[in-house]
């Protein structure tokens, strides 16, 4: 089977061109230039590179190659589609048929353009199954019962907000929640909450959108999640059971044991 892999920031598109070529598919990357690490690049036996904006170029690229699956995978960070996109023709006519221009319905209406070029997009998971969080607790250590009242609180307020274009986490302390991601991404939500809590302790709950399908904006949370977890005094993690790729599964849940984090995936039903 032959696949295209669009390729944005983070190690996500590198396992999953590795993965993909266990099972013996073929893969040719396009990467994604503000975005994409190199090492994905390198590692592609085929690859290709287009700007942000460049719909037309990504189309061609794709049919030139053969290629009808394609998976998006890595991130796209927010701020940069809204400062740094220079669209074409076409996508410029696809953002003037948006009725909401956010993140959500820009990558869903690219999805529906290429699917009216035949060109589908799959699972962004679908290379990637042993690293989707399970669900229950997945650390030596289970979530206290006050951290786990803030993980009940924060997961209703992840689900209120669902619906709208923003972070997909919540930090909360002491069943208040101190701060939602907006577009600075986890690290720095967790770092502004700290600032507010005067050494008290925090709960991460990472949430996904309540969407059927996996086709992008999938939670990846990964080793480099625990550092920032112990600077910033946070105690535990909640991710979606089914939903959430624990990206470095092994080094991440050993790091968590050794900082006597506890980490916990949540059933979505």
């Amino acid at each position: 089977m032959k696949y295209g892999l669009v390729a944005g920031n983070g190690r996500f598109p590198i396992l999953a061109l590795e993965a993909a070529r266990k099972l013996g598919h073929e893969v040719v990357v396009v990467a994604i230039q503000e975005e994409a690490w190199p090492e994905v690049e390198q590692a592609a036996a085929r690859r290709h590179r287009i700007s942000l904006g460049e719909l037309s170029r990504l189309i061609e690229i794709l049919k030139a190659e053969g290629i009808s699956e394609v998976v998006l995978a890595g991130q796209v960070r927010h701020a940069r589609i809204f400062s740094a996109i220079r669209p074409d023709w076409r996508l410029i006519k696809l953002l003037a048929g948006l009725k909401q221009k956010n993140t959500a319905a820009l990558i869903g209406g690219v999805v529906k353009v290429l699917a009216d070029e035949g060109i589908r997009v799959v699972d962004s998971t679908v290379f990637l199954k042993p690293l989707v969080a399970q669900e229950g607790v997945l650390t030596k250590r289970k979530p206290t019962r006050e951290e786990r009242s803030d993980i009940d609180y924060g997961r209703r307020v992840a689900a209120a907000l669902s619906g709208f274009d923003i972070g997909q986490s919540v930090a909360i302390c002491e069943s208040a929640c101190v701060a939602v991601e907006a577009m600075e991404g986890t690290d720095a939500m967790l770092r502004r909450a700290a600032s507010l809590v005067n050494g008290r302790r925090l709960t991460l709950v990472k949430a996904g959108r309540q969407r059927e399908h996996l086709l992008f904006d999938v939670p990846v949370v990964g080793a480099d999640t625990i550092p920032v977890m112990v600077e910033t005094g946070t105690t535990a993690l909640a991710v979606d059971a089914g939903r959430t790729l624990l990206l470095d599964r092994e080094e991440m849940l050993q790091a968590a044991d050794q900082a006597g984090i506890a980490i916990v995936g949540c059933g979505t039903g």
